[in-house]
């Protein structure tokens, strides 16, 4: 994802990088799991107790895709002489770093791995690899006495969020993941004190600080999660939050899709509910990977792979559509590409399309974007601890998941296919759906109604 604003913080550039540090990152994509150590009659011994009840809940499989990467599969591949970065079990690869492509070679050869690809070449010693400085802190919002959501407010009106939350609907019992670039001073600014964050995960850099990384997930969490009266409310106040770092915004390589994959993983892990990525793929600094219209089916990037099974394990995804409608590229990016996940494109509060929004259909010619937000002039907190505005999808999408994660709190019996279903359907344009608007601004207060007079 390019930035889509300037970050003001000092990098660092050549701290930490030595001649031995790894400079190439490849993904080993194995053919199967033949020598697992586990059984899928015994899932307790390979996932967590919060995962299995979602399966449960849902009469959902548990699966081969559920077991983890061969143990000694990963133990042979490390033996040639790589580091392990991340695994994915969900697609069967695992991402290792090293100096020498000779012991790609091997690894190759080796006869459970299917294919190599690069995912990532070091960029440098003269780039920057990550912050060390914040922003300085304010922590002077304004208040607005005449509303508990402050400028806000129309964000969630125009899909009857708020209506949800007068009924008692505020997110409670739900959890949310948000994947992201970084959370610049979330830990600093007081109008996010209120916010129930359950734990934090680095994978690009386990050494940086999530908290003086960019600031872009720092907006989005604030459109769901900041719980302030007066200075701001978002669309889920009263969720729980896992905030996890899959972005690298220092360079552009398929290996952050590697990143994320594990990102996903560890959501399940941990019991979270729904989750957001206001990230999406096109174009690389290698060229040569760069996305083509025909590759928007759902399957072709390892992240629309990935999150075309978030649904199959009991999670919601509600991600960005993607800000590229003025461009020559024009179209959704993975993983808005995906099965059974909630593609949300920007509209502006009088709910005309943001002109910047990306547009559908998918390759295989299913309706993307799903939904629309408020994505222009988005009511967002910023690095200093006051209110502004920002523009993208990326906003757009987390103010739709608040909601979602509020009406799944409100519709409980639903499973997550179906929830995506629902929040369709009650889109105003639900009846004739395009590849601008999808299925329209959803009616969050007739969604839930509709599920009431059914159960």
């Amino acid at each position: 994802m390019r930035k889509l604003f300037s970050l003001l913080v000092v990098v660092l550039f050549a701290t930490g990088v030595s001649a031995q540090q790894d400079t190439l990152k490849y993904r080993i994509s194995l053919k199967d799991k033949a020598a697992t150590e586990y059984s899928l009659k015994q899932p307790e011994k390979f996932l967590s107790e919060k995962a299995i009840e979602r399966r449960k809940k849902q009469n959902l499989p548990i699966d081969s895709t559920d077991l983890p990467v061969c143990r000694k599969y990963i133990d042979e591949i490390r033996k040639q002489g790589v580091t392990i970065v991340v695994t994915g079990k969900w697609n069967n690869f695992v991402t290792v770093s090293c100096n020498d492509t000779t012991l790609i070679d091997r690894i190759e050869a080796l006869p459970f791995v299917l294919s190599t690809e690069k995912v990532w070449i070091f960029p440098g010693a003269d780039k920057p690899s990550m912050a060390t400085e914040r922003d300085s802190v304010i922590n002077q919002p304004t208040i607005h006495p005449d509303s508990i959501y402050g400028r806000a407010i129309t964000q969630i009106q125009l899909s009857n969020g708020d209506k949800l939350h007068e009924a008692g609907f505020k997110g409670q019992g739900m959890t949310i993941a948000v994947i992201d670039a970084g959370f610049h001073n979330v830990d600093k600014i007081t109008a996010m004190q209120n916010i129930r964050i359950l734990g934090t995960k680095d994978f690009v850099n386990p050494q940086a600080d999530i908290f003086a990384e960019s600031s872009h997930g720092l907006s989005v969490l604030s459109c769901i999660g900041t719980n302030q009266p007066g200075i701001m409310t978002g669309t889920a106040p009263e969720a729980s939050f896992w905030l996890l770092r899959s972005e690298d915004e220092y360079s552009e390589h398929l290996v952050e899709q590697d990143y994320w994959a594990a990102a996903v993983e560890f959501a399940d892990s941990v019991g979270v509910d729904v989750l957001n990525t206001s990230l999406g793929y096109y174009a690389f600094d290698d060229k040569s990977k760069n996305y083509k219209y025909r590759d928007l089916d759902g399957h072709h990037a390892l992240m629309s792979r990935q999150a075309s099974l978030i649904a199959d394990k009991g999670m919601v995804l509600v991600c960005s559509a993607g800000n590229s409608g003025m461009g020559s590229w024009k179209k959704i990016t993975p993983p808005g590409d995906a099965d059974n996940v909630l593609t949300v494109g920007a509209i502006d509060k009088k709910a005309v399309l943001a002109p910047f929004s990306s547009i559908g259909n998918t390759a295989d010619g299913r309706v993307k974007p799903d939904v629309v937000a408020v994505g222009a002039g988005s009511d967002v907190i910023r690095t200093d601890g006051n209110q502004g505005r920002a523009n993208g999808t990326s906003f757009s999408s987390p103010i739709m998941c608040g909601m979602v994660a509020c009406l799944w709190q409100a519709c409980p019996k639903l499973t997550a296919k179906e929830l995506v279903e629902l929040v369709r359907r009650a889109g105003d344009r639900a009846a004739f759906p395009d590849n601008i608007y999808g299925y329209g601004v959803p009616d969050m207060w007739k969604a839930y109604n509709d599920y009431k007079s059914k159960n």
